[in-house]
């Protein structure tokens, strides 16, 4: 007995229902997948700040250029807030991450420094607390942070490194680098971290470039190079407007071919005021 041979048309219709139902799987699927992309972008764009401040002789300006990585998001931030002493409060950092967690932790991180700045202006202070509360609240993440803390009156610079890329500052007077100072762990990471701080005295116009990994790091980029021409830029733009010399620090991260976040923070000092 010869058992049954299902038609060939019969088989083609099938075919054709069953590659339709998993086209049609696939398009929600992306179409879910793009929703939560753009809230988690929406999210994001709604934590930076929409404008930063300004002091006397002191001028800032930022940049920030999404993940290429796909649908990812990242958590890169930057920040810049007077303080209740009348010093300038300036934080950029990374949360581990790239999803929709990774950007509300990057939220509760920025309001966090803030909030704990209001008590202390202290930068080895205000990363000690952010950290300890941060480990309180068991997000499980971490983010890298560096926060500076700039004086107008005595013109003091203080910074403190949370595991964070290092700063490239360059003067009028022809000094520049790429300041390797001791910094602390990531915040999140262990209890009762303490942060070094170092201490500077602007004597002089210059310009102070803060960035994130995204710029100066890339799978086939080292560090090392990013750094280097970002170093460059600073040399030969420390007295451009911080606007123009952000838009050339922010575009070295296209050679690199970077897959993650990228953030600048640009502060140009003008000097200490001319003795009338």
């Amino acid at each position: 007995m010869r058992g049954h041979r299902p038609d060939p048309a019969e088989s083609g219709q099938q075919l054709l229902l069953t590659l339709g139902q998993l086209v049609d799987q696939a398009l929600e699927r992306t179409k879910l997948q793009r929703a939560r992309v753009e809230l988690a972008m929406a999210l994001q764009r709604h934590m930076l700040p929409p404008e930063l401040p300004e002091l006397p002789g002191l001028h800032v300006a930022a940049r920030y250029s999404p993940s290429r990585d796909g649908l990812d998001v990242g958590g890169d931030w930057y920040d810049a807030f007077v303080m209740m002493d009348g010093s300038l409060g300036l934080t950029i950092g990374d949360v581990q991450g790239h999803d929709v967690e990774a950007i509300a932790f990057m939220g509760q991180v920025r309001t966090s420094l803030r909030a704990l700045a209001e008590g202390t202006s202290d930068p080895k202070e205000v990363l000690g607390r952010t950290n300890d509360l941060l480990i309180s609240m068991g997000f499980g993440l971490f983010a890298t942070c560096c926060f500076l803390r700039f004086d107008p009156a005595g013109r003091d610079l203080t910074v403190s490194r949370a595991g964070h890329v290092p700063m490239v500052w360059a003067t009028a007077g022809g000094r520049s680098g790429i300041a390797l100072d001791s910094g602390g762990l990531p915040l999140g990471v262990a209890q009762g971290e303490r942060y070094p701080v170092t201490h500077r005295r602007l004597t002089e116009a210059g310009v102070l470039v803060l960035l994130t990994d995204g710029v100066v790091e890339g799978p086939t980029y080292p560090m090392e190079a990013g750094l280097a021409e970002v170093h460059r830029l600073a040399r030969t733009g420390f007295d451009a407007d911080p606007d123009v010399l952000a838009s050339a620090v922010i575009k070295v991260a296209e050679r690199t071919g970077h897959r993650d976040d990228a953030a600048v923070l640009v502060v140009r000092y003008d000097g200490p005021p001319v003795a009338t």
